[in-house]
C-alpha cells in the first residue's frame, strides 16, 4: 500500500509536526474545559441543535457513559499506558497518517489524563469535566473527541493494511 511517509532527512521534522499536533489537542481540550467552567451550570442543558447537541457541564468519574466511576484510579492507569506506547510507537513510525493519528490521540489522552491528575477529587482520580451533550446519550468533551477520530482512523489505516512503520529504505520517489 502506498501512502506518504516521512523521509528518512524528514525525522526531525516529523518530531516536531508530532510535538506540535498533540500540544495544540491538549491545549483546545483545555481551554475549551476552562471555557465550560466559567460559562455553564452543572447539569444544566443548554440546547444548540434543538434537544439533538447541546452544552452540559458534568464531571465524569469514569469512562464513556460514566462506565465504572467507582474506578476512577483504573483509567489513569491506562491513561499511563497509553501515552507511553504512544511515545514508544512514535519512535517507529514512518507514516505521516499513523505519525498525525498517534499526536491526535496523545493530545486527547493527556487532556483527559490531566484532569484524572488535577481535578476533585484528587490525584489520580480527579473526575473529567464533560460538556458536549450528544442528545442525552452521553456527556463528553474535546479530548474525546481527538480520541473517537484517531481510533476511526486506526480502524481505517489499519483496514487498508496501512503499515506504522516500513523495514524497507525509502526510495527517493517516495521522499514527497
Amino acid at each position: 500500500m502506498n501512502s506518504p511517509r516521512i523521509p528518512a532527512g524528514k525525522q526531525r521534522i516529523s518530531t516536531i509536526v508530532f510535538v506540535v499536533v498533540s500540544l495544540v489537542c491538549f491545549a483546545v481540550d483545555l481551554g475549551t474545559k476552562q471555557w465550560a467552567l466559567a460559562r455553564l451550570e452543572p447539569g444544566e442543558f443548554t440546547p444548540l441543535l434543538g434537544r439533538y447537541f447541546g452544552l452540559e457541564l458534568v464531571f465524569n468519574p469514569g469512562a464513556a457513559f460514566s462506565f465504572l466511576a467507582e474506578a476512577t484510579w483504573i483509567f489513569t492507569i491506562i491513561a499511563v499506558v497509553v501515552v507511553g506506547v504512544i511515545l514508544w510507537l512514535r519512535r517507529r513510525v514512518t507514516s505521516w497518517p499513523w505519525m498525525v493519528t498517534l499526536a491526535l490521540l496523545l493530545g486527547g489522552t493527556l487532556g483527559n489524563l490531566s484532569d484524572r491528575f488535577f481535578r476533585q477529587p484528587g490525584i489520580g482520580v480527579g473526575h473529567v469535566v464533560d460538556f458536549l451533550n450528544y442528545y442525552g446519550l452521553f456527556v463528553g468533551n474535546v479530548a474525546d473527541i481527538f480520541i473517537v477520530f484517531a481510533a476511526v482512523s486506526i480502524a481505517v489505516l489499519t483496514m487498508r493494511g496501512q503499515p506504522v512503520s516500513s523495514e524497507q529504505p525509502q526510495s527517493k520517489d517516495n521522499d514527497g
